[in-house]
């Protein structure tokens, strides 16, 4: 799958492509707003392509109506996008196949371990390592050393990082034109800062967000990864996912974030800050656009 998925794409590479990936649990509000504006006006600046995803392996807070809340408030803010729209519940047999490639090579082992467990194990981290990470508490490799071949439905998958980072000769780099640095990777962060990430849930048996991601932009051919900075240490994950699968990476521009008036970045409980309840009030595109700073 991934030979395929790169070639595929290497056509397009000289073409800006990016994206915009909403979940449909609840309202876009403000930064969301500013996110997909951004990434539509870079692309439409670099003559390019901006494509939507919906990132709906959430079933349980997923809903058809925020799905098409998310349409209607997009296209009223003037952007237009490439259809079909991938949608991740449509797409659920490429994760599997990345699954069973990674599997395969020996990179994968499945988790029985609850939340409960971990954090207990987390409550006597040894001296001077970290006890979180990108994904929370860093996974202190209990069921490392079980094999691939022996998952049941109720196991979770993760990846085994220092197997991962040693089975690459060289770690992959990557580019980044937004507000963050570019974070090297190195294979002392990856797997002690980082640990050994969960790439399929155990409670939904659905890919995590960090496979998922790398699959939809290789399948899509995305060039340009255009987001919030708050997922920019989630990064050099996906960039050695990227690597691992022999898929490309994408430049990355990770944004400034939106926050309210007492500094908090914007979540989607913030009604008050609904692109729907701007509209409802009377704003229009452009007002939106003057209070996202666009």
């Amino acid at each position: 799958m991934a030979g395929r998925t790169g070639s595929r794409q290497s056509s397009r590479i000289a073409v800006f492509t990016t994206r915009f990936a909403p979940s449909p649990t609840g309202q876009l509000h403000l930064g969301h707003a500013y996110s997909a504006l951004l990434a539509h006006d870079m692309a439409r600046s670099a003559m390019g392509r901006f494509l939507l995803r919906i990132e709906d392996t959430d079933t349980a807070r997923c809903t058809p109506a925020f799905e098409a809340q998310i349409y209607d408030d997009l296209a009223w803010l003037g952007l237009t996008w490439e259809t079909p729209v991938l949608r991740q519940s449509d797409n659920t047999g490429a994760y599997e196949a990345a699954l069973e490639s990674l599997g395969n090579l020996g990179l994968l082992y499945p988790c029985s371990c609850t939340r409960s467990d971990i954090r207990r194990a987390a409550s006597a981290p040894q001296e001077g390592a970290p006890m979180h990470g990108p994904d929370g508490l860093i996974y202190p490799g209990t069921c490392r050393h079980r094999r691939w071949e022996d998952r049941t439905d109720t196991d979770a998958i993760r990846l085994d990082m220092p197997q991962a980072v040693k089975s690459l000769p060289t770690l992959p780099q990557y580019t980044e034109t937004g507000v963050n640095p570019a974070l090297r990777l190195t294979r002392a962060h990856l797997t002690d800062e980082v640990g050994d990430i969960v790439l399929a849930r155990r409670d939904t048996k659905t890919a995590s967000y960090h496979l998922s991601v790398v699959v939809d932009d290789a399948e899509q051919g995305i060039t340009h990864v255009i987001r919030g900075k708050d997922l920019a240490t989630a990064t050099p994950i996906h960039v050695l996912l990227q690597a691992l699968l022999g898929l490309p990476t994408p430049t990355y521009h990770h944004h400034d974030l939106i926050r309210d008036d007492d500094g908090k970045r914007l979540a989607k409980r913030d009604d008050a800050r609904a692109i729907a309840l701007y509209r409802s009030e009377g704003s229009t595109p452009q007002d939106i656009r003057r209070m996202v700073g666009l």
